[in-house]
């Protein structure tokens, strides 16, 4: 079967099921801090998932973007990507563990759907432990579906048990069903330990808070939140090896093969992942830069072009596979038509290029460079290490990997500091800062020009964080006439008022929206409105939550504004109570 098929086959299923299909989110989170890229189907429902009224309903199902950073170095093995989709359907609040279980069962078994033999399908459910019971209440409508027990696994948190991303928050046991990849038939009895049993999809059931003294309380509003990942059920139904032998990645495999007559293996697979990434991320607004998601695309985009330089590569040739990209994906996803894409890849190639011919030039002659130069290549130059291996030899290579490391660990930090929150960062603090971005942007748009447009937000308890569309440094008169604005309209204590409606009236009303973010049918809309001249002062999608009326944030204050790229200003800021 084919992703297309499947895509398609799941909205249907859900929607017989009751669910409104909502559209795939940006991978640029609109106000989440707890992550650099939205890496899960649920990011995106975060607020609703914290009992906000959705504008869609308490059913909801879409297939959304996903792109995970952990494991670029493990690129090119048989299962690692970066990129990747996820189905999803969501409760808030309405069905519980009877209706997700049989209908996740009825999805991949009926033969309407993905027909899959039940003798290949396996279970795993939460084994219980000092905070929360076993599981039984699962592990029983599994058994009524005429799951064998044989064929349950009772785990514990490790395996079976979500959340919370913070410290606080919701979670709860999760039940994980597994697909049987083997040539011979599937064992009686299910051992998870085995690789040939593949986990397929995960339904979590949030039903608990975890407190702030680390003990677990049952949650007023109980949430299931299901995924299912695209590449991997594509793969398991095709009876692949690897993700790669898919349709989501043979028409950018080819074209790669098409380019050179020394293709391999591992470098290929690395290629098609990262530019099918990078150009999911251009479109998204993401460009190349040294910091946070920018860092990342240029150093995705900088592996590609080493790995086939590796191949014989060695022209411009981004382009040529972005277009496979979009030829497999646009149906899906329109916004990879846009020709920014284009003009990005090729000025990140062409400087990365130059580049590669500065770290030439300083190995020029050499027959080794230390560890810790090769590393001073890589940091200063963005020259890679691999390709330093290949040109001479590298002395106390191990120091290079120790210098990297602490590399790492430093971003990890900073990531760890900069995107801290979770599920539990809707405190009374980022409920005020939550608002202050929209009085904030809407002083933005009165003082620069209409032309402002949110390229993306991170909200935590210490400050705002606020990229957007300009292209020149604001002056010290243009930061102050923003506070000044932002604090008059704060003073003022004007009501905050959120709104449901249909997106097309939304739209007549001139709603603002962020950049590249996709909105449903139906929609939620914050207002800030002076009661006595009827000014609007901000109008903007969004899921909240805010303050109910402007008196509440505080004094405002900008701490810093900077550029992030070409086009892109950043601003941070804060409140004082």
């Amino acid at each position: 079967m084919k992703s297309h098929e499947i895509r398609q086959k799941y909205l249907n299923f859900f929607e017989t099921k009751g669910h409104k299909i909502i559209p795939s989110a940006s991978l640029v989170p609109a106000n989440d801090p707890t992550v650099l890229f939205t890496t899960a189907g649920m990011h995106p429902l975060v607020p609703f998932l914290m009992g906000e009224p959705h504008p869609n309903g308490k059913r909801l199902a879409n297939f959304q973007k996903c792109l995970r950073t952990d494991d670029i170095d493990e690129v090119g093995d048989a299962t690692h990507n970066t990129f990747f989709e996820m189905l999803g359907n969501w409760s808030l609040g309405d069905y519980w563990k009877e209706e997700s279980i049989s209908w996740s069962y009825e999805f991949l078994t009926d033969t309407k759907w993905l027909g899959i033999e039940k003798s290949n399908l396996a279970v795993t459910v939460f084994a219980g432990d000092q905070d929360a019971p076993k599981d039984e209440e699962s592990a029983e409508i599994w058994k009524k579906l005429g799951v064998p027990e044989s064929r349950i696994a009772y785990l514990g948190k490790k395996d079976n048990w979500w959340g919370p991303p913070g410290q606080t928050g919701p979670c709860g046991p999760d039940t994980e069903i597994f697909y049987w990849i083997g040539s011979e038939e599937a064992p009686e009895k299910f051992d998870p330990e085995n690789k040939q049993w593949v986990e397929i999809w995960n339904n979590v059931f949030m039903q608990y808070n975890k407190n702030a003294e680390g003990k677990f309380e049952p949650l007023k509003q109980k949430n299931v939140d299901t995924g299912m990942g695209l590449e991997r059920i594509t793969t398991a139904l095709g009876g692949y090896s690897t993700i790669y032998e898919s349709d989501l990645f043979q028409h950018i495999l080819d074209k790669i093969r098409s380019l050179t007559s020394n293709s391999e293996e591992k470098s290929e697979r690395i290629i098609a992942d990262h530019i099918r990434a990078a150009t999911f991320m251009i479109a998204d607004g993401v460009v190349p830069s040294n910091k946070d998601r920018g860092y990342i695309l240029r150093r995705l985009i900088r592996r590609a072009v080493t790995y086939a330089r590796k191949m014989g590569i060695d022209r411009p040739f981004l382009n040529e596979i972005k277009e496979a990209v979009v030829a497999t994906y646009s149906d899906f996803y329109p916004e990879l038509k846009d020709q920014k894409i284009s003009e990005e890849l090729l000025k990140e190639e062409e400087k990365f290029r130059k580049t590669l011919n500065t770290g030439l030039k300083m190995i020029e002659g050499k027959q080794s460079v230390s560890g810790k130069e090769a590393f001073d290549l890589f940091q200063s130059y963005g020259f890679p290490f691999e390709l330093t291996r290949e040109l001479v030899k590298i002395e106390n290579e191990e120091d290079f990997h120790a210098e990297f490391k602490k590399h790492q660990e430093l971003s990890r930090t900073a990531s760890a500091g900069q995107f801290k929150g979770g599920l539990a960062s809707h405190s009374d603090k980022n409920v005020r800062y939550h608002t202050a971005t929209h009085l904030m942007n809407a002083a933005l748009r009165k003082v620069l020009g209409s032309h402002v447009i949110q390229k993306g937000s991170n909200i935590n308890e210490e400050r705002t964080r606020f990229d957007f569309v300009h292209n020149a440094k604001l002056t010290d008169e243009e930061k102050s006439a923003v506070e000044t604005l932002v604090n008059e309209w704060i003073e003022k204590d004007l009501p905050v008022q959120k709104d449901i409606m249909p997106k097309e009236e939304a739209e007549k009303l001139g709603v603002v929206g962020a950049f590249g973010e996709k909105y449903p049918d139906t929609v939620s809309i914050y207002s800030i409105v002076d009661p006595n001249t009827n000014e609007i002062v901000s109008r903007e999608y969004c899921g909240g939550p805010h303050v109910e009326h402007t008196g509440l944030i505080g004094k405002f204050k900008i701490q810093k504004e900077e550029a992030v790229s070409a086009g892109v200003r950043r601003i941070k800021a804060t409140i004082e109570n």
